[in-house]
């Protein structure tokens, strides 16, 4: 798997086992970070959240694009491994928790993220309450399969990709 913009561009990181983990693709992880850059400018010295951290891809396309403050989590101790020897190959600082979102996300009521990536396993079900327990954010970014009930948000704009929906919500 390869970083796909910024100064790590083209660097190869470790993927977990397929049948743990689901990695966005290149492609969505360009539009993504460019609908970012559309929302928020520049990234220099803003921070990520990245939710159900998988590999650690978008917490690292953060970093490589200039993002100073990650944070990531991701509850699988296998899978965990690989994420933090993914941020040790390429000297990213980053608070990693090897613990559950929703856990974390409890301790975190009053940060702010400029954005929070959200990509829980699909048909996990568990969207509206993940939802329902974000800190402050100026844009959360929510990769999704599944009908979610985002009431209470202002979407900005919703994408599929091929039976993968993003849709991008403004912060409150």
């Amino acid at each position: 798997m390869n970083i796909t913009g910024g100064k790590f561009n083209g660097r190869v990181i470790k993927a977990p086992d397929a049948l743990i983990t689901r990695p966005t693709l290149s492609k969505v992880r360009m539009s993504i970070f460019n609908v970012l850059y559309s929302l928020i400018g520049d990234f220099e010295g803003k921070s990520f959240l990245d939710l159900f951290a998988g590999s650690g891809i978008m917490g690292l396309e953060a970093a490589s694009r200039g993002f100073s403050q990650i944070m990531a989590v991701e509850k699988n101790r296998t899978v965990f491994g690989i994420v933090k020897s993914n941020y040790k190959l390429l000297n990213v600082d980053v608070d990693l928790y090897c613990s559950d979102a929703l856990k974390v996300l409890d301790k975190l009521k009053e940060q702010y993220f400029d954005v929070i990536y959200i990509d829980p396993p699909y048909l996990s079900g568990i969207y509206e309450e993940v939802l329902s327990k974000l800190p402050p954010f100026n844009v959360a970014v929510v990769e999704h399969s599944e009908q979610v009930d985002f009431s209470g948000f202002e979407i900005v704009q919703s994408k599929n990709y091929g039976g993968k929906m993003v849709t991008y919500l403004l912060g409150k």
